[in-house]
């Protein structure tokens, strides 16, 4: 009976393990590691220049471990400023390797203020300020998204 019940629950931990390998990665999904541990993401993605244009402006909130990814072509320098932005962010921006470059935190609401993020920056990630200090999210760390080529990327899908 016993022995039943530890193969029973080995299999639905192999099961539930495979379900969460399969949705690794995902368009609405971000996944950060470093020393400091990881972290998961529901994201909405500003692919376009319009979206990117548009952002997270006139937002009145975002729920937590929510944050919008920013995506572009290529590797390029890019600066991010909070015009008509109503809540506070932590802004991670992350090379074509998928390694964070650079961390900006509490971009103050309204801020006309350029934010740099670098020279070669690939994708950034705004989050609810606050969320960089909580789990301790560092230069260095990883991002993992379908956005990166496997082949050069650090952590793929």
């Amino acid at each position: 009976m016993i022995r039943g019940a530890i193969t029973a629950l080995g299999i639905a931990l192999l099961t539930s393990g495979a379900a969460r390998a399969d949705r690794a990665c995902a368009p609405d999904r971000v996944d950060l590691r470093g020393e400091w541990g990881q972290a998961s993401f529901t994201v909405e993605l500003a692919a376009t220049p319009d979206a990117r244009a548009q952002g997270l402006m006139h937002r009145a909130e975002m729920p937590p471990r929510a944050g919008m990814l920013f995506v572009y072509e290529h590797p390029q320098r890019v600066a991010f400023w909070m015009k008509n932005t109503l809540i506070p962010l932590d802004m991670i921006f992350v090379g074509a390797d998928g390694v964070v470059d650079h961390i900006h935190e509490n971009a103050i609401p309204g801020d006309l203020t350029p934010i740099p993020g670098g020279d070669e920056v690939m994708v950034v990630l705004e989050v609810n300020a606050g969320v960089v200090a909580a789990y301790g999210i560092s230069v260095g760390s990883q991002m993992r998204h379908e956005v990166f080529s496997s082949e050069t990327v650090k952590w793929p899908c």
